[in-house]
């Protein structure tokens, strides 16, 4: 069976979730119900980690009993690039720095758009990006039925020369000239 080891033990897969240093607790409540949980367990996943930022929602710890997702939760890190690089599948809000290192690994990406915290216009860059098959974009009412759907062979790699018209795209939402 796919995901499994030779000796029949399910092998580790984790979902890592970032909202960065800010407070999206839509999102952290969104990937915290029952019904995400057990799409993603459905997929195969067996962790689920949310790193939560500044919110104030507490997130269900679970040891994984009775077969269900493993989940765990902390508020910063210094550095989450482990998170990244150890993750089979990358739930991060649209402001997120993490994104563009998730893309370079050629980690599956889904980018939750916060309408509240757009100040800088992040969400039609994330909503590019998907049109572009990087990435998957979902707000969070819409993020079951996103991983319920998708298909992480449809997704294109990311390679380190499509920087340049992302980076004139983030430019021209930011209100720079392009050069």
């Amino acid at each position: 069976m796919m995901g499994d080891s030779e000796n029949g033990v399910k092998a580790r897969k984790t979902v890592f979730v970032t909202v960065g240093t800010t407070s999206f607790d839509a999102l952290v409540r969104a990937v915290d119900t029952r019904e995400v949980k057990q799409e993603l367990s459905k997929r195969g996943y067996t962790h689920l980690v949310i790193q939560m930022g500044r919110g104030s929602y507490t997130p269900t710890k679970s040891g994984g009993e009775d077969g269900s997702l493993v989940v765990d939760f902390f508020t910063f890190s210094s550095s989450i690039a482990d998170y990244l690089r150890s993750a089979s599948l990358v739930i991060s809000h649209a402001g997120s720095g993490s994104i563009f290192e998730t893309l370079r690994l050629g980690k599956p990406l889904i980018v939750v758009v916060n309408e509240d915290l757009m100040d800088n216009h992040q969400s039609e860059l994330a909503e590019e990006l998907a049109e572009r098959k990087h990435l998957y974009c979902a707000g969070p009412p819409t993020l079951h039925q996103t991983i319920e759907a998708m298909n992480l062979e449809s997704l294109l790699p990311y390679h380190p020369g499509d920087a340049t018209p992302v980076a004139k795209l983030i430019n021209r939402f930011l209100g720079f000239p392009d050069d």
